[in-house]
């Protein structure tokens, strides 16, 4: 998996001309307060501004001592 991908969905929340206001807001240069689900023609990808998914949890609960003895 790669960290920065080609193919990101454009958002308010990660471009670099939006600053985060709140949990659901966004202070755009070019459209004012906005969603931060919502983007525009201007989106431009600021990587440091998104935060990637959490990876998934390990389910230990079917695994016996048994398992890690060689």
């Amino acid at each position: 998996m790669k960290l920065f991908r080609k193919n990101i969905d454009p958002r308010c929340a990660y471009c670099q001309r939006g600053q985060q206001v709140n949990e659901r807001e966004v202070a755009c240069v070019k459209r004012g307060i906005v969603p931060m689900e919502d983007h525009c023609r201007a989106f431009r990808y600021d990587p440091l501004k998104r935060v990637p998914p959490r990876p998934a949890a390990l389910s230990t609960d079917h695994l016996q001592k048994g398992d890690f003895s060689i």
